[in-house]
């Protein structure tokens, strides 16, 4: 049986030092890239890429084709001519001089003043620039999903940033714009097609760095999309809504670990026998979107690709929702004829490569699902290890095909669990002490170990986990809301990414076989 050992880290961008009061893909990030290929580590992976929701939020993106406007850095735009100096310093002195915390109001007006500047300068450049040829190509090879984004998000700006079924300026009683629209909002349009271009260019730099240097790019697809996005508004056939665009039921879970009435999330649900129609062409798109960014993709709540909990639109919770089949295995077969790029690392070097986020009650068919393509699933250690209870969990026993996690972006760090939640069950503290001393201090690093040890072929934790933080550095409360959980903003310190940290990260992946042979 072949095997790849390898390790990883899961940070998100947003979370990374920089001056702009967010991590961008500016220098902290290659300075990352290097830091990680030192320790050792294979892979860096991170949460969705798009625009996000409100406060951050990545799973509420208004565009799965889309990139986040948030993460370009002003410091390359710089270096081509499109920025001058004084805007970047008067930038970084109006998001302040917080550190650890993302205040995503403040940092998303100054990069837009940024990217306005940039866009106005250039519009002004010569059609002979390369620029502006390479931007040309960038909407030419892109217009499948860039056109219809551009004009919602100008579309978006003229109705005051209001949901899209309550527009009422430039748009016709189905919400599509009217034909003067599309010459009176020309410019906003460009913009927005500027920004994207911009995003895609510092983006794609990133990842030919990181591959240079022997880091792979795991990204992340939520299964369900943003109501309030372009993508249900131009491609409203593919979803459950009314004549008048509002969801006719909402995705969610059932109560869980998380929640005791379950998750009743605000996104709408997929007509899957519209989408059977059109061959999941949207879906294959969608993918091919993503793997022109990155090198494995985590299939987010993969159990929903083959039964999904419905909801009714004016539930009060998600306790009142049901089952309903998902495509099954037909959509990954239309994945599996369409999608060129194969997974070279797990398994069999002719799966897709994705990774099936079965957390959760996984039922007999999801597994099925799971092994008839060959994907990689996950465990995550601070649930496999609290729930040894009955002695029916074993370290040495996880599968091959797996990918290992101390924690998510969803669970407390590593500490944070044991301070706050372990020491409230006895008995599951005591199912953890059969394979740790468990103490506050120590307790990170030996979660580590035990995914680093074990069979999986790829162990991952989050950058927290391997700084023992606390709660205190807790990226997602599942079911809260900002600014009273300011979720999604937290930040590292340029000083915690040194040389012993570092170094311990890579005596551990060295002892355990993980560091990459070539």
């Amino acid at each position: 049986m072949r095997t790849n050992r390898a390790s990883g880290v899961l940070l998100h961008p947003t979370s990374l030092p920089g001056r702009f009061g967010i991590g961008d893909l500016g220098t902290e990030v290659y300075r990352f890239i290097d830091w990680l290929a030192g320790a050792g580590q294979t892979y860096w992976q991170f949460l969705p890429l798009g625009p996000p929701g409100e406060w951050g939020a990545p799973y509420q993106s208004l565009s799965v084709f889309a990139g986040n406007p948030m993460l370009i850095s002003p410091e390359p735009l710089a270096e081509t001519g499109l920025l001058a100096e004084e805007h970047l310093r008067n930038a970084g002195a109006e998001v302040g001089s917080d550190l650890q915390r993302v205040d995503f109001p403040r940092v998303e007006k100054a990069k837009n003043r940024l990217l306005e500047l940039a866009g106005e300068r250039f519009s002004t450049l010569p059609v002979t620039d390369p620029l502006r040829g390479e931007f040309d190509d960038f909407c030419a090879r892109h217009a499948a999903w860039l056109n219809d984004f551009a004009m919602f998000m100008a579309l978006r700006e003229a109705n005051q940033q209001r949901a899209w079924t309550c527009w009422d300026l430039h748009v016709d009683g189905n919400k599509e714009p009217l034909p003067d629209a599309i010459e009176q909002l020309r410019h906003r349009v460009q913009f927005h097609r500027f920004v994207q271009w911009v995003f895609h260019r510092q983006w794609q730099a990133v990842r030919q760095y990181a591959n240079e240097r022997g880091i792979r790019l795991i990204g992340d697809l939520p299964i369900y999309v943003s109501h309030d996005g372009a993508d249900v508004w131009s491609s409203r056939e593919l979803f459950q809504l009314d004549p008048e665009g509002r969801p006719t039921a909402l995705a969610g879970v059932p109560p869980d670990y998380f929640s005791e009435t379950g998750q009743l999330w605000s996104n709408p649900l997929y007509d899957w026998e519209a989408n059977r129609r059109q061959g999941y062409a949207w879906w294959i798109r969608r993918v091919r979107a993503l793997l022109d960014r990155v090198d494995l993709i985590r299939l987010d709540h993969f159990r929903g690709y083959q039964a999904y909990w419905t909801v009714p639109a004016d539930a009060a919770t998600a306790e009142q929702g049901w089952w309903a089949p998902g495509p099954g295995a037909e959509l990954f077969e239309a994945l599996d004829q369409a999608i060129e790029t194969r997974n070279a690392c797990m398994g069999s070097p002719d799966t897709l490569p994705l990774i099936a986020e079965n957390l959760g009650v996984i039922t007999r068919d999801v597994d099925a699902l799971q092994h008839q393509f060959g994907l990689p699933g996950m465990i995550v250690l601070q649930f496999a290890l609290a729930g040894a209870v009955e002695g029916d969990f074993d370290p040495a026993n996880i599968a091959l095909n797996t990918v290992v996690y101390t924690g998510t972006h969803d669970n407390n760090t590593t500490r944070g669990w044991f301070e706050e939640e372990l020491h409230r069950h006895p008995e599951q503290l005591r199912a953890v002490r059969r394979f740790l001393s468990a103490r506050p201090e120590t307790i990170a690093w030996e979660v580590i170990e035990v995914a680093w040890r074990c069979s999986g072929e790829i162990a991952m934790a989050p950058l927290q986990d391997l700084l023992g933080y606390g709660s205190e550095a807790r990226m997602n409360r599942p079911g809260t809301t900002s600014p009273q959980h300011p979720n999604w903003s937290w930040r590292v310190l340029p000083q915690s990414l040194d040389r012993p940290l570092q170094e311990r990260c890579a005596h551990l992946t060295d002892d355990t076989g993980r560091r990459p042979q070539n």
